[in-house]
C-alpha cells in the first residue's frame, strides 16, 4: 500500500472516531463536494488519490451500512464495529475497483461478505444469521416487534432478498448483481415474499379466513 493510500486509511478512522463520538464528520471542500457527483465518480476520484472523495462516500453511506448491520446483529456496537470493517474493506478494493453494476450493490456486496465472515467466527453460532433482524433506533416498539416475527418465518433467501429490497432499498438489479441471481428470480422470491409477510402480519382470524 503506498503511503498516500496509508495515509488517506489513517484519515478514514480518524473520521469514522469523530463521527461515532460527536456525530459529525468535517471533510474538506472541494469541487466533487457536491450531491450531484455520483458514488462511482467519488470511488474513481478515491483511486486516483483525491483525498476527499472517500470521506464524502463515508458521509453518504455510514448510516445505510451501520443500519444493514444493526438490522442483522443484536449488539449496537459490533455493528458499528462491522461497518467500520466495510469502509476499510472498501478503501483497500479502490485501487481495483471498476464501475460495473452500482456502487450500492457493490458496497452491500462487502457489507454481507463481511456479516458471513463475523458469523463464521468462534461464538457467533449462537446467534443465526437472519433470524435476528434486531431493532432499529427510531423506529415503533410495537410495530418492530410484530415485523421481526412475520420476517422470522419467511424462507432465510427469501427473507434476505425482502429485507434488501424494502430496508436498504436496493433495486432489483442490484440485488440480482449482489446476490448472483437472475433478475426474474429476484422479482418472484421478492412476490413470494411479500405474500408470505403479508399472510404472517394478518390477525390470526382473517389469516384463517384468507387459508380457506
Amino acid at each position: 500500500m503506498s503511503s498516500r493510500q496509508e495515509f488517506t486509511r489513517w484519515e478514514l478512522f480518524s473520521w469514522i472516531r469523530h463521527y461515532r463520538y460527536e456525530g459529525i464528520i468535517h471533510a474538506p471542500h472541494s469541487p466533487t463536494d457536491s450531491a450531484a457527483t455520483t458514488d462511482d465518480q467519488l470511488m474513481l476520484a478515491a483511486q486516483a488519490g483525491a483525498a476527499d472523495a472517500f470521506p464524502q462516500l463515508f458521509g453518504r453511506y455510514r448510516e445505510p451500512v451501520w443500519r444493514f448491520f444493526r438490522r442483522r446483529v443484536r449488539d449496537a456496537d459490533r455493528a458499528e464495529e462491522l461497518a467500520q470493517d466495510v469502509f476499510a474493506a472498501l478503501l483497500e478494493a479502490a485501487p481495483r475497483y471498476e464501475a460495473r453494476g452500482t456502487f450500492r450493490s457493490y458496497l452491500f456486496g462487502i457489507a454481507y461478505n463481511v456479516l458471513l465472515a463475523d458469523r463464521r467466527k468462534p461464538g457467533r453460532n449462537a446467534e443465526p444469521l437472519d433470524d435476528c433482524v434486531a431493532a432499529v433506533p427510531g423506529t415503533d416498539p410495537d410495530a418492530g416487534i410484530w415485523v421481526r416475527r412475520a420476517l422470522a418465518q419467511l424462507d432465510q433467501e427469501d427473507r434476505q432478498i425482502l429485507m434488501l429490497r424494502e430496508y436498504e432499498q436496493l433495486t432489483y438489479q442490484e440485488i440480482a448483481d449482489l446476490r448472483s441471481l437472475p433478475l426474474n428470480t429476484v422479482r418472484s422470491k421478492l412476490f413470494r415474499a411479500r405474500m408470505a409477510l403479508r399472510q404472517a402480519l394478518l390477525p390470526p382470524a382473517r389469516a384463517e379466513e384468507k387459508g380457506k
